[in-house]
């Protein structure tokens, strides 16, 4: 598979991402440790050289999983996490009441204060079983810390040899601007897909001027874009989609119907809708990798060729046009 410089780092990640926060089962309706393994293993094997999970998925039991799942294959894999989420501080922001997969209440904060950052490194290290994290990235902006101080924590990691690049995930241009005044920042981590386009008004232009990668999460909106969602598909208690406005039955037949009309353009690659769709996401303007999770290998595999489809510019259009008709922001 094709490998894609992350900015202006020396990282190199592929353009299609296997993202892991569903495999962590929380929020998700619980996981399947062996399968996701499989699943794992089955990205790698098709060339998926890149693998996104973060501290907060299942409450550590993601990063378990990925540091399972790479044992023996850790020169095949680039590793990226994120800190920033803590459920178990007393400290930090937008303090959040929620259920761990054991029915535990816990309260998650975001913090992003230097001295909670270099700890959840060397709690990620071990959970991972790494020496290093390839990217590590702030998850969500803490309103407690000043940017700058959270910024030079993970420049420090960096130059401590810990980390090999850094990055931050749904932050604004303005919030990106005060930690690259800091130091360069090598990717940005946002929500994005062909209904979801916002952030190329003013985020894309910023990051392609100053060399910053973009990693686009929920490409498929959270499976909504695979065209596997029937308007009764009930989803199991847990699974936060249940309460998502996207899914409701009326957005969904919406969706069916787009997703209907470029049905056509995968029969003639002999691809699925979803492959269609992730292609055509990963060669957006400024858009160096889509993250899409799976649960299971055929999920990966399937995730995983998506890269390989030859689409005309024509079609890419036709699919960007289709789409773009369902925007939301």
């Amino acid at each position: 598979m094709e490998q894609r410089q992350l900015g202006s780092s020396h990282i190199y990640v592929s353009p299609i991402i296997l993202g892991t926060w569903a495999i962590g089962g929380w929020m998700w309706g619980g996981t399947d440790e062996k399968e996701a393994i499989k699943a794992i293993r089955a990205s790698i094997d098709a060339g998926v050289t890149t693998i996104d999970t973060a501290a907060i998925y299942g409450f550590g039991m993601s990063e378990q999983i990925v540091g399972h799942a790479i044992k023996g294959r850790r020169d095949e894999v680039v590793i990226a996490t994120k800190c920033g989420m803590r459920w178990d501080s007393h400290e930090g922001s937008d303090p959040w009441p929620q259920k761990d997969m054991h029915g535990k209440e816990v309260i998650i904060r975001k913090n992003s204060r230097p001295a909670s950052i270099i700890h959840e490194c060397e709690q990620s290290l071990k959970r991972l079983g790494v020496d290093v994290i390839d990217l590590y990235q702030l998850h969500w902006p803490d309103s407690t810390t000043p940017f700058e101080e959270s910024w030079s924590a993970m420049v420090q990691l960096q130059h401590e040899g810990k980390v090999r690049a850094i990055g931050v995930s749904n932050y604004s241009v303005e919030q990106v601007k005060r930690c690259y005044d800091v130091r360069h920042v090598d990717s940005i981590q946002p929500p994005y897909s062909l209904m979801r386009r916002g952030i190329e008004k003013d985020l894309v232009p910023f990051c392609q001027r100053h060399q910053i990668g973009i990693l686009a999460y929920s490409p498929l909106e959270r499976g909504l874009l695979t065209g596997r969602v029937s308007v009764n598909r009930e989803f199991p208690k847990g699974d936060h989609r249940r309460e998502l406005e996207i899914f409701s039955p009326e957005n969904r037949q919406r969706v069916l119907d787009a997703l209907e009309e470029i049905r056509p353009i995968a029969e003639r690659h002999k691809a699925t809708v979803s492959q269609v769709v992730l292609n055509c996401t990963i060669h957006m303007p400024g858009i160096t990798a889509a993250i899409v999770g799976a649960r299971g290998p055929d999920q990966a595999l399937e995730n995983a060729k998506a890269a390989e489809l030859a689409l005309t510019r024509e079609e890419r259009l036709q699919v960007i046009s289709t789409l773009s008709t369902l925007a939301i922001h």
